[in-house]
Order: C-alpha cells, then sequence, then structure tokens
C-alpha cells in the first residue's frame, strides 16, 4: 500500500475515533487494565503509538482488532484521555470498509457460536451490520 494511501486511512482513522494519539504518554495503563491483552499481538499503548508514529501498515493486519473487547477499560484507565479503545474501533472500521476484505461471512457464524434460542438476534444482526458491508 502506498504511503498516501496510509496516511488517508491514517487520518481518517483520527476523525473517525477523534481520539488524540500525540496526548499518550506510554505509560501502559490501558494494557494493564484490558481483559483481552494476553490475546493480542500489539497492546494498546502500543497500538496508540503505532497510530501517532503513522505505523498504520501493520495495525491493519493486527489480530488486536478482532480481541479487543470494546469494554472501554482502557479509556477508564487513561490519565491523558487518549481512548486507546475508539482507535482500535477506528481501525476496525477502516478494515471492514475495504472492499472485499469483511471479517464475518454468513458461513463463519456457526464456527464462533452455537445457534440456539438463548442468543438475541440483535446480536447476530448488529455483528452483520458491524463486520460485513
Amino acid at each position: 500500500m502506498s504511503a498516501s494511501a496510509l496516511n488517508d486511512i491514517r487520518e481518517e482513522v483520527l476523525r473517525i475515533s477523534g481520539a488524540n494519539p500525540k496526548k499518550c504518554m506510554s505509560c501502559g495503563k490501558c494494557s494493564a487494565s484490558c481483559p483481552a491483552s494476553f490475546e493480542m499481538d500489539i497492546l494498546p499503548h502500543h497500538f496508540v503509538k503505532n497510530i501517532r508514529d503513522g505505523n498504520i501498515e501493520n495495525l491493519l493486519k493486527s489480530k488486536t482488532l478482532w480481541k479487543c473487547l470494546s469494554c472501554f477499560a482502557c479509556v477508564e484507565r487513561c490519565p491523558r484521555a487518549v481512548e486507546p479503545a475508539n482507535l482500535v474501533e477506528a481501525v476496525r472500521l477502516a478494515v471492514i470498509r475495504k472492499k472485499g476484505e469483511n471479517y464475518l461471512k454468513v458461513d463463519d457464524i456457526p464456527e464462533f457460536i452455537e445457534l440456539d434460542n438463548e442468543i438475541p438476534q440483535q446480536l447476530i444482526v448488529s455483528a452483520f451490520r458491524k463486520y460485513s458491508k
């Protein structure tokens, strides 16, 4: 991907998220409070640092995008109000919006969850809205 395209994605991520990664002091409180950090390949404070430094390409392929629970524990713990979860969500949306790279497909659902009457239909509909076009 060209440098110009990556810069456009970075600007879009900053616009969508409303976060300011320049405020991050890399204290690691966001990563320490993240319940899913043990499954992430890029910890939340490193994720913010990559965006701040313009290293977007590796974030687009990161499994952290799909491991983030969007619980906002990182947002609550951040002493500088950087909002790492919003940045992760914005990068996730950038990946989802790229044509042909949907994360969730109809055939994949049985692999993730066992469908039964206990699962609200809204959960499935929300997942399709978020992870597909």
